[in-house]
């Protein structure tokens, strides 16, 4: 008897672009053995997800599987119709993906959305899987995982969202499940419970993975095999320890040596100097939950502040603070040394107009039915009061700031650019303000290592030329290395530790900095086991004690 589970054979995939379809993957074979996992890597257009989609014998809306075969346990789920895939879809394969945000039906709970799966299909009663998702929490470290289920998705953050989808997708103990890009909205110290988490059913239950991932380290921690894509086409594939250690082709090299830049701190800010935004002992609640305590950090021109910590450490919502979502209940948002206003609603035209946002998911962020030019247009109408034009030719220059040429760009939709290619129309949304100050919110989160590359040198780059202040919200060190010059830690609502970025990594570190450094994977297979067991554990704990039918 096989063990192997599934079987792509010259798998061909064309989309629509107008009325032309367009090879998208172009003959790719792929092999998963029964408790197997295979990471799939490239960089943002490689067709990992589309792989990935496929292997459940779907595509997205003007995609079409051309030719080949897709073998799960002897079922072709090309040929096969649609109940039959029904049958397996949810119970046998499951899918996680990597906005959570998106994929949630915003108007059900979260609990009534992870029963559905079980009840459907008959793996448990409804009482059954409620007792078994409030398991699945506790193991993947949900907060109050007793209670967090009778959330709607806008009630919990990005992080724990992504979390219990992929609870969601562990309720039926299913043989496959791909996994794209779970742990992108992570910080690193709740990404190793969740990997933990991931390695532990794949080991107890045998189950097979295919995970799609752009964070090389992240994939050494879970992957058997790694297979590399690019344009569609596959580049090399090799056990996990050979890819890492001898890649053969040199586009495997180079996405070894992403991460290359790196921009120098600035120098030290003068005491006297007037910061373009003071947090000044900022106390915040979320009904009568306290979640910020005497916050209290300086954003000076022209420079980058990081703000770091785990999910629910308070940096979204200090961020909420200063853009006046969220009134503080006690302590100042200052602008330029003067009070603001501490409802956005109260705030004059101009001070809106200093202070932007850039959102970490540009799917959500961006108007799906408006296209590029109108997206940056708004802004530009509604601040800088420029009509016909004057307006048109201003969003023509954003355009070229973020290297998106109108001539090609500007009648776009959203759901026509890669996912570098919407962030970037949303920094340049957040320019057409003219603004002072921006907050960057997790704006490299959900790209490829090549992609967010450059979207960090586009930033500097911004920042050098309009001197631009930054607040960047990130759980991603590389990126607090690469380009921030003051560092500010978070934990529990509070402010442990702040200063420049060249003291905040050098020891001696307070402990919680020291927990966040050394979370941080490694290009080593071997990294989050040596971690789990420093930290006295061997596993995150038994999932369950039976594998349900």
């Amino acid at each position: 008897m096989s063990d192997t589970l599934l079987r792509i054979s010259n798998l061909k995939i064309e989309g629509r672009s107008d009325e032309t379809w367009m090879p998208i993957i172009k003959g790719i074979d792929l092999e998963l053995k029964k408790g197997e996992v295979l990471g799939l890597i490239g960089e943002s257009g490689a067709g990992k997800s589309t792989v990935g989609l496929a292997a459940m014998g779907y595509t997205r809306d003007g995609v079409r599987i051309t030719d080949g075969e897709v073998l799960f346990d002897g079922v072709d789920l090309v040929k096969a119709s649609l109940p039959d895939k029904r049958a397996l879809l949810g119970k046998r394969i499951a899918y996680v993906a990597q906005s959570a945000a998106a994929s949630f039906n915003p108007a059900h709970k979260l609990i009534n959305q992870h029963v559905e799966g079980p009840v459907r299909h008959g793996v448990m009663s409804r009482a059954e899987s409620e007792e078994d998702a409030i398991r699945l929490y506790e193991r993947l470290r949900l907060p109050n995982p007793q209670e967090i289920g009778f959330r709607y998705p806008h009630q919990v953050s990005g992080g724990q969202l992504q979390r219990a989808m992929t609870a969601m997708a562990m309720s039926c103990r299913p043989d496959l499940i791909i996994f794209d890009e779970p742990t992108t909205a992570l910080d690193v110290t709740t990404q190793i419970e969740v990997l933990a988490a991931i390695r532990d059913i794949v080991d107890q239950f045998g189950t097979a993975a295919i995970y799609i991932t752009h964070d090389l380290a992240v994939v050494a921690q879970m992957a058997d095999r790694i297979k590399v894509l690019l344009r569609g086409e596959e580049v090399e594939e090799a056990s996990t320890k050979e890819m890492l250690s001898h890649p053969k082709e040199e586009y495997t090299k180079s996405l070894w040596s992403v991460r290359s830049f790196k921009r120098p701190a600035k120098p030290a800010i003068q005491t006297d100097a007037t910061p373009v935004i003071r947090l000044k002992d900022v106390n915040a609640s979320y009904g009568q939950t306290p979640v910020l305590h005497d916050v209290s950090f300086d954003i000076h021109e022209g420079r980058t502040v990081a703000v770091v910590g785990e999910s629910g450490s308070g940096k979204s919502t200090a961020a909420r603070c200063i853009t006046g979502l969220l009134p503080p209940t006690n302590g100042t948002v200052e602008l330029d040394g003067e009070a603001l206003p501490a409802d956005f609603r109260r705030r004059s035209k101009d001070q809106l107009r200093q202070i932007q946002m850039i959102y970490q998911m540009a799917d959500t962020a961006l108007n799906p039915r408006k296209s590029v030019g109108e997206i940056i247009a708004r802004p530009v109408e509604f601040y800088m009061g420029l009509k016909g034009r004057e307006k048109r030719k201003r969003v023509d220059q954003l355009m070229d700031q973020i290297e998106l040429p109108a001539s090609e760009f500007y009648d776009r939709l959203p759901s026509e650019l890669s996912g570098g290619q919407k962030q970037r129309v949303g920094i340049a949304r957040a320019l057409a303000a003219e603004p002072k100050f921006i907050i960057c919110d997790e704006v490299t989160s959900a790209l490829d290592q090549l992609v967010a590359e450059g979207i960090l040198k586009l930033l500097a780059q911004l920042q050098d030329e309009l001197k631009l202040s930054y607040m960047f919200i990130t759980h991603d060190l590389a990126t607090v290395r690469a380009i921030a010059d003051d560092v500010v830690v978070m934990k529990d609502g509070r402010v442990i530790e702040q200063g420049p970025k060249a003291d905040m990594f050098t020891p001696p570190h307070h402990p919680y900095t020291d927990l966040l450094l050394s979370s941080v994977p490694e290009m080593d297979p071997d990294w989050l086991t040596k971690l789990l067991e420093e930290r006295g554990r061997d596993n995150v704990g038994d999932m369950a004690t039976d594998k349900m039918a």
